[in-house]
């Protein structure tokens, strides 16, 4: 019973791993945008939200 949770519990990370990096990816692209248009407020949002899913990742890492 204990590996059949353990292995749910992987899946599940392994899923939000996958999202997470679709989620830095839009990010990353949305900053960039932000920068060639000189937004300075999108860019302290873009990285704040960045910095959020920075520690979400090395959560599910660790």
């Amino acid at each position: 019973m204990k590996q059949i949770v353990k292995t749910s519990g992987q899946k599940i990370i392994s899923k939000r791993i996958g999202v997470l990096k679709l989620e830095l990816d839009y990010e990353l692209a949305t900053l960039y945008e932000a920068m060639q248009s000189k937004d300075h407020q999108k860019k302290i949002e873009c990285k704040q939200k960045l910095e959020k899913l920075r520690k979400e990742w090395m959560k599910l890492q660790a």
